[in-house]
Formats: C-alpha cells, sequence, structure tokens
C-alpha cells in the first residue's frame, strides 16, 4: 500500500510541471528580443515605424540583407572584429595554458598566491580600468587601432583560462608525466605531446567562450576606436543609419549576420565544449 501510495503521489506531483512551466516563462523571456530582432530584420523600415514589429509580415523583406551584405562598412567591420577576436583568443588562450601548467605541474614557493592574484584579475569591473587605460594607450599613440583592443582582451582573458587550465592539468595523472621525463621529454615536450592533446575538451570551452566575449564586445571597441575604419561588429551595428532616420531593419539584419561566427564557433566546438562543461561533474 505504501508503495502505491508513493506512486500515486509521485504521479500528480505538481513541481515538475511548476519547473517546466516556469523554464517555459523563461525560455519566452530570453528569446523575445531575438524574435524581435528577426522580425524587424525581414519589414521596411516604414512599417517597423508605424510600429508594426511583432505581426508576422504578409511578405517577406530581404532586401535588408542584401544592403547589409553588399555595403562594404559591414565588410569592414567583420575584418576588424576578425582581426581583433583571433589573436585575442589564441594569446589568452596560450598564455593560459603556460601559466596553468606551471601552476599545476611545477608549482614554486609563493605559487598559491601568485595564483590568486592572477585569477583576481576576474572579479573587478573593467569599468575601473577605463581611463588609466586610456591615459596609458593614448600615451603610446595607439588610439584609434586595434591593438589596444587586441592587447586588453588578451589581458582579461588570461585569468580565466589560467584558471580553467590549472584545475584541468591538476586532474591529469602525475604518472603520464613522470614516464615521459624518464623517456627523455623535456617540459616543453610533456606540455605539447601529453597535456595538451587530453586538454582538447578544456581547450574548446575556452575558444568558445573566449571567441565569443570578444566578438560581441562593445565596450573596448568604443573606448579605444574613433574613426569607421576602425570600429568593429558591434559598433558598425550602432552607427548604420538610414538617410533620415535610423534603419531598423538593416540594424536587425546585420545583428543576426554578425551572430552566425560565434554560432559556427559553438556548432564546431560542441562535442567538446560539452564534454568540457561536464567534465567532473560524473565521478566514474
Amino acid at each position: 500500500m505504501a508503495d502505491v501510495a508513493a506512486s500515486v503521489q509521485d504521479r500528480f506531483n505538481p513541481w515538475p510541471a511548476t519547473v517546466f512551466v516556469a523554464l517555459c516563462i523563461l525560455a519566452t523571456l530570453f528569446l523575445a528580443p531575438t524574435a524581435g530582432v528577426l522580425l524587424s530584420s525581414v519589414k521596411t523600415t516604414r512599417a517597423i515605424a508605424l510600429g508594426d514589429l511583432w505581426s508576422v509580415p504578409d511578405r517577406i523583406y530581404l532586401e535588408n540583407y542584401a544592403e547589409v551584405l553588399s555595403n562594404p562598412a559591414v565588410h569592414r567591420y567583420f575584418l576588424n572584429t576578425l582581426l581583433v577576436t583571433v589573436p585575442a583568443t589564441f594569446a589568452s588562450i596560450a598564455l593560459g595554458v603556460l601559466a596553468g601548467h606551471v601552476f599545476a605541474k611545477l608549482p614554486f614557493r609563493g605559487s598559491n598566491i601568485l595564483f590568486l592574484i592572477v585569477v583576481s584579475g576576474m572579479f573587478f569591473p573593467p569599468q575601473v580600468i577605463l581611463v588609466p587605460l586610456f591615459r596609458l594607450f593614448n600615451g603610446l599613440g595607439l588610439i584609434d587601432t586595434l591593438w589596444p583592443i587586441i592587447l586588453v582582451h588578451t589581458a582579461l582573458g588570461i585569468p580565466i583560462c589560467t584558471l580553467l587550465m590549472r584545475n584541468f592539468f591538476a586532474a591529469v595523472p602525475n604518472a603520464l608525466r613522470e614516464a615521459a621525463l624518464i623517456e627523455g621529454a623535456n617540459e616543453w615536450q610533456v606540455l605539447t605531446r601529453v597535456a595538451l592533446p587530453l586538454s582538447l575538451p578544456a581547450l574548446a570551452v575556452l575558444a568558445t567562450l573566449q571567441f565569443t566575449w570578444i566578438w560581441n564586445d562593445f565596450l573596448w571597441p568604443l573606448i579605444f576606436t574613433q574613426s569607421d575604419d576602425k570600429r568593429t561588429i558591434m559598433i558598425g551595428i550602432v552607427n548604420l543609419r538610414g538617410q533620415y532616420t535610423v534603419a531598423w531593419g538593416v540594424q536587425g539584419a546585420l545583428s543576426l549576420v554578425a551572430s552566425l561566427p560565434t554560432l559556427v564557433i559553438f556548432l564546431f566546438f560542441q562535442r567538446y565544449f560539452i564534454k568540457g562543461m561536464t567534465m567532473g561533474a560524473i565521478k566514474g
């Protein structure tokens, strides 16, 4: 009888349904802005100005996408964003790998304190260093170039990369490193031939997160660039305007086009990304 009562109670337990409804509401709220951008990208500026945003259009207006893809300024925005995102992502991950390996496998006196200092860089707001960095790069003559953005994103990415790679390398058995050293390998060969091939899930997580964060960044390009030739894609979305009014449809189309590279990166690293995010969640 107790088993039957428990089965009936589980069947009529309202919590699963409540959680499902709550998740549906949250998903709707999360996807609503994306749906609004999608609808605006296939409508004329006149229709949007008249308040007709959330209705499904009778005719899909694809000229917004044609204007975006044929605009030379958009091509320049994409190129600038790639020139910032790819080097900054690679540099921050490379430095994080080197630092993480040292902290995990080559500890030295005071290494734990130094590790905490490095990781503490994740916890202060970037607005705190806006003025000092602007004055520094202005004194070096680098304002209105892509170098300040690359350097800042590299520096800000080192703490999270170091933290994740240090935790991953710490989980790699020391027996593998000792066996490689006995075979005559040096520390660089241990890192590149033993540790790195095992760290593909962690590298995929970092590559996806870093690429997405840097590609979607709005703050640092706004601060360090002044001319339209040096703008990145997020600043370019704001700068796209019509002759008399804001080109809402064109901006919506560019927003969706600009999100495609991050989506491609996630799909490319999806298998390793999911494995890296769930690493350590299950003991086996």
